[in-house]
C-alpha cells in the first residue's frame, strides 16, 4: 500500500469554504480504482494548514489512475483554486 501526503496551505479566510468543498470532493477520489480512504487533518498552530493522506494500492492508481481521470478535473475544479502556494505531494511505502 503506498500512503500519498500533501501539506495543503489554504489561502486565509477561506478554510470554511474549503472545509465544505473538501467534504463534497471525496466524492471524486472515492470510486477509483486502487483507492482505500483518505483523512484531512488540520494544523492546530496554523489554522489555514491541512494535511491530506490518501491510501492507495499502487503509486499508478494515484499518479495514472487519478490524475488522468476525469474525476480528477471535477476535484481540481473543486479545490485547486483554495491552495496557496500549490502543494507538493509525496508518496510512502511501509518499511517496517
Amino acid at each position: 500500500m503506498i500512503l500519498e501526503v500533501a501539506i495543503l496551505n489554504v489561502r486565509v479566510g477561506q478554510s470554511e469554504q474549503f472545509e465544505a468543498d473538501f467534504a463534497l470532493a471525496g466524492q471524486y477520489i472515492r470510486g477509483i480504482k486502487g483507492y482505500h480512504n483518505h483523512t484531512l487533518k488540520k494544523c492546530i498552530e496554523n489554522k489555514n494548514k491541512y494535511i491530506l493522506l490518501v491510501n492507495w494500492d499502487t503509486l499508478d492508481d494515484h499518479n495514472i489512475g487519478f490524475r488522468t481521470s476525469e474525476a480528477y478535473l471535477k476535484w481540481k475544479a473543486l479545490l485547486h483554486h483554495y491552495y496557496d502556494p500549490f502543494p507538493t505531494v509525496e508518496h510512502y511505502e511501509t518499511v517496517i
